[in-house]
């Protein structure tokens, strides 16, 4: 079976290189690399794909065939993630032509160590802060997405806790266009007004419980499709690895995610 997950997911990656471009010409002078680019990008997508928790089990998987050090393997699944980000990048941009009209975004939350040892985390000290999402305070990063109605992803964005909401927004929205749907953490006349472009971009915010502002049922069948960016949260976590606390290096925090990120964008 394990043989099977990844020859299906090497094939793919290498449609992904040859439609895109992707591989570099061998250098003449220098030594190979024990684990290509190609490979190094495939493993990385087993690992997420197959909910392998560590990259030592999918060494174990593979060493047979690998014929290199654990150290090996490590190295050069972190050094994938720039290609990942390349061909996440591709993806996006691809996606963003032929986009449905109707596109959602929000952010959730991506815990590095559990709270009471985030005074003892050394690995994403700088880059990881405190933060508080619908689950209560949590120390880490916040994971902005964008996708439209059919499931393409459009936009990824990778914060501390602490920045603003908007500021996001505003940012991974630059060059998407359609109808754009947020929940009330976006509340903003501001906002609505700066992303608000007429024949081209509507942004519609659901209102508060509280607020003495009325919304049409269109409107509200349009809030509810959210429940598909909050499920691409829910199996990214569950099932493609997103969050984590076993790397070593910021790197290898990085490179996690995007790697869940690609894992599961191949599946839409």
């Amino acid at each position: 079976m394990k043989l099977l997950v990844y020859e299906n997911l090497k094939h793919i990656v290498t449609q992904l290189f040859n439609k895109f471009k992707i591989a570099k010409p061998t250098p003449a002078i220098g030594r190979p690399k024990k684990i290509s680019d190609l490979t190094a990008v495939a493993l990385s997508l087993y690992k997420q794909h197959s909910t392998r928790a560590t990259k030592k089990s999918v060494y174990e998987d593979f060493k047979e065939e690998l014929k290199c050090s654990y150290k090996t393997l490590v190295v050069a699944i972190n050094q994938a993630a720039l290609i990942t980000l390349r061909i996440l990048f591709i993806l996006m941009r691809l996606g963003q032509k032929h986009a449905h009209l109707i596109k959602y975004t929000d952010s959730t939350d991506l815990p590095v160590c559990l709270k009471k040892n985030a005074d003892d985390h050394q690995t994403m000290r700088g880059l990881a802060d405190f933060g508080r999402s619908s689950k209560g305070w949590f120390y880490g990063l916040k994971l902005t997405i964008t996708r439209d109605h059919t499931g393409r992803l459009l936009g990824i964005s990778f914060t501390q806790p602490g920045v603003n909401d908007r500021s996001i927004f505003r940012r991974i929205n630059r060059d998407i266009f359609g109808i754009l749907i947020a929940d009330a953490g976006y509340v903003s006349k501001q906002l609505e007004q700066d992303m608000n472009e007429e024949g081209k971009r509507w942004l519609l915010i659901r209102p508060y419980k509280t607020m003495k502002k009325l919304a049409t049922d269109w409107q509200l069948k349009l809030y509810e499709g959210r429940f598909r960016i909050e499920f691409d949260f829910r199996n990214l976590k569950l099932f493609y690895g997103l969050t984590t606390s076993l790397p070593r290096s910021v790197n290898g925090y990085l490179a996690n995610y995007l790697h869940s990120l690609l894992s599961y964008a191949l599946t839409k």
